[in-house]
């Protein structure tokens, strides 16, 4: 991640951002002013820095890519994310999602699976400003079970099934959002944890995610 510039300009396409996420229908005012606070062009190579605050994913290497904007909201409202929250992210990628719950005040524990992309993170410039996000690289399938258990659980890739040992790092109460189903569209699923360690499921929109993989590469 370059250290680069924050123009004005770039902050009145945050601006417009925001309001086109708005209208298509984020409410959750942390989620909207954590991703008006955040230069999302730090995340992409500087080629891309006039149109990073289009509503739309872009390439990060090794296959992967940043999540359009409207997901990144999407799954943070669904996770209804309180200060102090201690949440497990499956797939690092760019850091712009861990960088937005950072925002918002969560502890994130996020792991990268891909080595190229979890080194990466040695040059992310928020270090300092977020605190709160560690990072690991591992197989998200795997979790983090030292750390567990986990207050929210976000899967950021496609997943061919609700992994079980995450739904085992996941807090009584906990709540999950995850993109499942194997193809080009997956559905977004929240599953919370109950008392007898069974999971309510709630099913939302439809998204398109690059595939969760299993070990690591690197």
């Amino acid at each position: 991640m370059k250290k680069t510039v924050d123009a004005y300009f770039l902050q009145g396409l945050r601006n417009q951002l925001v309001a086109l996420l708005k209208e298509k229908g984020i409410t959750d005012e942390k989620v909207l002013e954590a991703i008006r606070a955040i230069p999302r062009h730090y995340f992409l190579d500087s080629a891309f820095s006039k149109i990073a605050y289009e509503d739309r994913a872009f390439p990060i290497g090794e296959g992967q890519t940043i999540s359009q904007p409207y997901t990144v909201a999407y799954q943070t409202q669904l996770l209804q994310i309180k200060k102090m929250d201690k949440v497990l992210e499956i797939g690092t990628g760019s850091i712009y999602q861990a960088t937005v719950l950072a925002e918002i005040g969560a502890r994130v524990y996020t792991i990268e699976r891909q080595k190229k992309l979890f080194e990466a993170q040695k040059n992310y410039f928020f270090k300092s400003k977020y605190p709160n996000i560690k990072f690991y690289f591992g197989d998200g399938f795997e979790g983090l079970p030292t750390f567990a258990p986990f207050d929210k659980v976000i899967i950021t890739a496609a997943a061919p099934f609700i992994p079980p040992k995450l739904v085992e790092q996941l807090k009584v109460g906990g709540m999950m959002v995850i993109p499942v189903d194997e193809g080009d569209a997956q559905r977004m699923l929240r599953l919370t944890k109950q008392t007898d360690g069974s999971m309510k499921e709630e099913s939302f929109e439809q998204f398109s995610f690059v595939p969760m993989l299993t070990g690591k590469n690197g």
